[in-house]
């Protein structure tokens, strides 16, 4: 993903952990022009991206302005990518070995947090 970019960020705004971190994020934005779309006020969101709302609310999900869809460790990345600050993280997160580690841990976190969230009756 290129700088000076426009993408759109699919999160769920119900999980306080997600929420936290997502509005920690759009304070640290500088060069890109984000779409922050929030699937918990509006589920229908899930249509734009032909995705299951509950696989939405488990994972984070991207597009850049070419159209690709980046979901889970992959979306931040692409968000990070894109951030001077933090770009440096998305560096790191790209070297193979790494990258198939962050994976199988973010969908661990991913898939425990939701069924906490669940627990809780967030949704």
């Amino acid at each position: 993903m290129k700088n000076n970019c426009k993408i759109k960020v699919y999160y769920n705004s119900a999980c306080p952990v997600c929420n936290a971190g997502i509005e920690k994020q759009k304070n640290r934005m500088e060069k890109c022009e984000i779409e922050w779309k929030d699937i918990d006020s509006d589920n229908a969101l899930v249509n734009e991206i032909n995705a299951d709302l509950k696989f939405v609310r488990e994972r984070l999900h991207v597009i850049d302005d070419n159209g690709n869809l980046y979901v889970g460790l992959d979306a931040f990345i692409a968000i990070w990518g894109n951030s001077p600050s933090e770009n440096w993280k998305a560096n790191i997160l790209r070297l193979p070995v790494i990258k198939h580690i962050g994976r199988l841990i973010y969908n661990l976190f991913a898939a425990a947090l939701y069924k906490w969230n669940q627990a809780k009756k967030h949704w």
